[in-house]
């Protein structure tokens, strides 16, 4: 199965990091998925939980990753990243393949 997912080398060091450093159980992976939808558009989830029946799971750059099934389209080319800023850091879901909109 091709995985829907990329996550960049900024991305991955603070995710493992959090594994690291946060007590997050050995069992736990991390979850990606989708909320939403509607007038607000979609919105995407990160966290970590342990792995269910109905899940996806991958490995990426030795993180285990777990996404639902019904999540898995709603993902496919999207790329994790991680922001670090002087008022904000987080991270980010950027899917290089959608262009940019351009307001005049």
């Amino acid at each position: 199965m091709i995985i829907p997912i990329k996550i960049t080398e900024k991305a991955e060091v603070e995710i493992k990091n959090i594994m690291a450093n946060k007590n997050i159980p050995a069992d736990y992976h991390l979850r990606v998925g989708v909320k939403g939808g509607g007038c607000g558009g979609m919105s995407y989830a990160l966290g970590f939980d342990k792995p269910k029946e109905e899940d996806q799971k991958f490995e990426l750059a030795g993180i285990p990753v777990l996404i639902e099934k019904k999540h898995y389209m709603f993902l496919m080319g999207m790329q994790i990243d991680f922001f670090e800023g002087d008022e904000a850091r987080g991270f980010t879901f950027v899917n290089p393949e959608i262009p940019k909109r351009h307001d005049v």
